[in-house]
């Protein structure tokens, strides 16, 4: 690794992918796997973001140390919040993981996420569904179960096609599979994250299937919390979006993010694909060390 600054080079040659998962979560790559994806990809610098956890960190860091990559690796995390009955996703960046207000936050949230993947399973049964919990379990492997997992067990199982026609018919509101969540709140994720020494993050804002009229009102929740950006750029979405998103971060002076939200190798979405931000948009690397001064401190 070199002792260059991350903000010396601007976001054209140096590429940020700031939002991915791993087999932690409901990531289909291992995270040594994904280390090694993302050099291939041409990613600079990766954050490893899995859903309420970051046991994937570690192994990924291992990993670049281990080959010598050309990586720079953030610990993230992606924290579920509920905000007005919408659940919010909080992407929390530079994380020590370590640290006790981490720690107990996402010790609550796998507590919760058991509670719901195990309502989910018996409501599935209820339907018809035999076996889900040991199907979505053998999927999760080791990590936390997801709705994901659910979803890729019931296409395993010929129920749907893909993925987005099983969350449609079985695991959407008012579908059998659906539980409420009861996840934290947006203030309680920011100041975890805040005292773990991170940066937070508004993930995909424009998935929530919110007016813009609500989304405004979210961004501002965020800001009154003590929020730090949003996520302005992703690898599957239109200009105009983008566009929109960069005024309301500059209405704001929310600091833009990146981040392909990589899952899994597929058509449509990648790791570092058509990331960048629109002129204007203050980027949430600025102020970070140089990778000398972050590497180090991961493992």
């Amino acid at each position: 690794m070199t002792d260059k600054p991350l903000g010396a080079k601007s976001s054209l040659l140096t590429l940020y992918d700031l939002h991915s998962h791993t087999t932690a979560s409901d990531g289909m790559l291992a995270p040594e796997a994904l280390v090694e994806r993302a050099v291939a990809m041409g990613v600079d610098v990766l954050a490893i973001t899995d859903h309420d956890t970051l046991a994937g960190v570690a192994a990924a860091g291992q990993a670049i140390i281990r080959q010598s990559l050309p990586l720079t690796l953030i610990p993230g995390v992606e924290i579920s919040t509920l905000w007005q009955n919408h659940e919010i996703h909080i992407v929390g960046l530079g994380v020590d993981a370590a640290h006790p207000a981490m720690t107990a936050l996402l010790a609550a949230q796998r507590e919760k996420r058991l509670e719901r993947a195990m309502i989910i399973a018996q409501r599935l049964e209820h339907a018809g569904i035999p076996g889900a919990w040991e199907g979505a379990r053998a999927f999760a492997g080791e990590g936390v179960i997801t709705r994901g997992h659910f979803a890729r067990y019931l296409v395993s199982i010929g129920k749907a096609d893909n993925l987005a026609a099983v969350f449609k018919k079985y695991l959407s509101k008012g579908n059998p599979g659906y539980t409420p969540s009861r996840w934290c709140t947006i203030e309680e994720a920011v100041d975890a994250v805040r005292q773990a020494g991170g940066q937070t993050v508004v993930a995909h804002p424009g998935r929530y299937q919110l007016s813009a009229k609500w989304l405004k009102r979210l961004l501002d929740h965020f800001v009154a919390a003590g929020g730090d950006g949003m996520e302005v750029a992703s690898c599957q979405q239109s200009l105009q979006e983008r566009i929109l998103l960069a005024g309301y971060a500059r209405e704001r002076q929310l600091l833009g993010s990146q981040g392909s939200d990589f899952h899994m190798p597929c058509a449509w979405i990648e790791l570092g694909r058509k990331l960048w931000l629109p002129g204007g948009v203050e980027p949430i690397w600025r102020d970070w060390p140089t990778q000398s001064a972050i590497q180090p401190s991961l493992f």
